[in-house]
């Protein structure tokens, strides 16, 4: 049976199988009737969305779903997907259901369902509901005629409210931003609303940029996909930081006084020491994924720190977090996690933890990330038609052999699938940057003779 759920749930092109109207409502049903087998009774379900304009059609079908199958469910609106699974937690319900293609154009869409824990869904019960959406004998999908759209009334307000109130009195307990200037690029998603407020009521001056959505803006040339123009906005501004989120605000990327991007790495380099200080580093051991830089393991190292790495994505990074007991853990791409805060990552709280670490030092961000110097590092993505293992095909194999050993010790290679897109990810560092760009062009090369479409 074929997977609809990936590392971060179950993502396509909305209005396509399975993102159209009458396979979501059968996930809706599926949900409610294995969560009324697990608990003996109906369950209650919180649902929040991003802002592309199949989200709120998509979360209509949803709750038709759900609620024929004896479910209740409650809206959030518009909200962050770590919002959803900080509701589910604390309301509490028995699920939280995010409606969200994150980083993904506005024609794609997904769902991802947390459990109570604020942890996402066991992969039993996903297959569980895989298996009942195959089980159906027509998935086709809707006319946009037949959609129908969630009106603001059907939104239960008290609810961002909640997420807000405890990034402010909780996260952001004893935090004086009252002289910090910040410019939030909110990449017309889901923290448009949620962001600004967050930041003005803890006493940040703020500017803000892309907070306005049209339902087909999100991401578009904005956020944290595409910082370029808050780099030069945070510059013109004379501001002290920069935070550029994603569409569902899971992650961000700081530009720092001087329009420098900090990235995950930079991140964890920064948050890691500031807990280390505070002994609140477990194990001082940090979490992060193979695509992390090599330069951030030798610094940590500096620090008396061990870099333990996972794969691809933040549910592995989690589940490492939890295995170990480890207190701070997150990716390249500015998913972080403080499993003490929140089991999902949340940008909004890495961004007041940020600020809490530069305000408490007095120090600004560049001077916080001395000490941690990239090696040079190539990302190339290849469109590929099937995502055949690499060690299945001779003529990648010897390619990626002989780029790593040319590299020797002194640099890394790293090629995977994306979980999401069909792509071939390959990740080169090394000492030289024209040394690590020839060769990945040329195993880019190779991949798209073998794979390529």
């Amino acid at each position: 049976m074929k997977r609809l759920f990936g590392t971060d749930g179950m993502r396509g092109e909305a209005g396509t199988f399975p993102l159209d109207a009458e396979t979501i409502a059968t996930v809706g049903a599926s949900l409610a009737r294995r969560l009324t087998e697990k608990l003996g009774r109906a369950p209650s379900v919180v649902i929040g969305r991003d802002t592309r304009e199949s989200s709120g059609w998509l979360e209509q079908a949803l709750v038709s779903g759900l609620v024929g199958a004896g479910a209740t469910s409650k809206s959030a609106g518009v909200i962050t997907t770590p919002g959803v699974a900080l509701l589910a937690r604390i309301m509490p319900a028995d699920a939280g259901v995010v409606i969200s293609a994150s980083h993904n154009p506005y024609r794609d869409n997904g769902i991802k369902i947390f459990a109570p824990s604020g942890t996402k869904l066991d992969e039993e019960t996903e297959r569980l509901i895989e298996s009942d959406v195959f089980a159906q004998p027509n998935n086709v999908a809707l006319t946009n005629s037949s959609k129908a759209v969630e009106t603001e009334a059907d939104v239960n307000h008290d609810l961002q409210s909640r997420y807000v109130d405890f990034l402010v009195d909780e996260i952001g307990r004893d935090l004086s931003l009252h002289g910090i200037s910040l410019v939030l690029d909110c990449a017309n998603g889901a923290a448009f609303r949620i962001a600004p407020e967050v930041f003005e009521r803890l006493g940040a001056s703020i500017s803000t940029m892309n907070n306005q959505p049209d339902g087909r803006n999100i991401n578009l040339e904005s956020g944290a996909l595409h910082p370029e123009a808050l780099q030069a906005e945070v510059v013109k501004r004379a501001a002290q930081l920069g935070v550029a989120f994603d569409g569902d605000a899971d992650r961000a990327l700081f530009v720092d006084a001087n329009g420098r991007l900090v990235n995950g790495d930079g991140s964890l380099w920064v948050l890691a020491r500031y807990l280390k200080a505070h002994h609140e580093l477990t194990h001082d051991t940090v979490v992060a994924t193979v695509m992390s830089n090599l330069g951030l393991e030798v610094a940590f190292q500096s620090q008396g720190i061990r870099l333990v790495r996972t794969d691809v994505g933040d549910k592995y990074v989690l589940e490492e977090l939890l295995r170990l007991g480890a207190s701070l853990g997150g990716e390249q791409s500015g998913h972080i996690i403080f499993p003490r805060l929140s089991l999902a990552g949340d940008g909004l709280i890495t961004t007041v933890s940020m600020l809490r670490a530069m305000t408490e030092k007095g120090k600004a961000l560049h001077e916080l990330t001395e000490g941690f110097q990239s090696f040079p590092q190539i990302l190339v993505n290849v469109q590929v038609k099937v995502k055949q293992p690499f060690d299945e095909v001779p003529a990648i194999q010897k390619a990626a052999r002989d780029v790593e050993t040319d590299l020797g010790a002194k640099g890394r290679l790293l090629l995977r699938y994306s979980g999401t897109e069909p792509l071939a990810r390959i990740m080169i560092e090394g000492e030289s940057q024209d040394e690590i760009e020839r060769h990945a062009s040329a195993l880019a090369g190779v991949i798209t003779q073998a794979l390529g479409v």
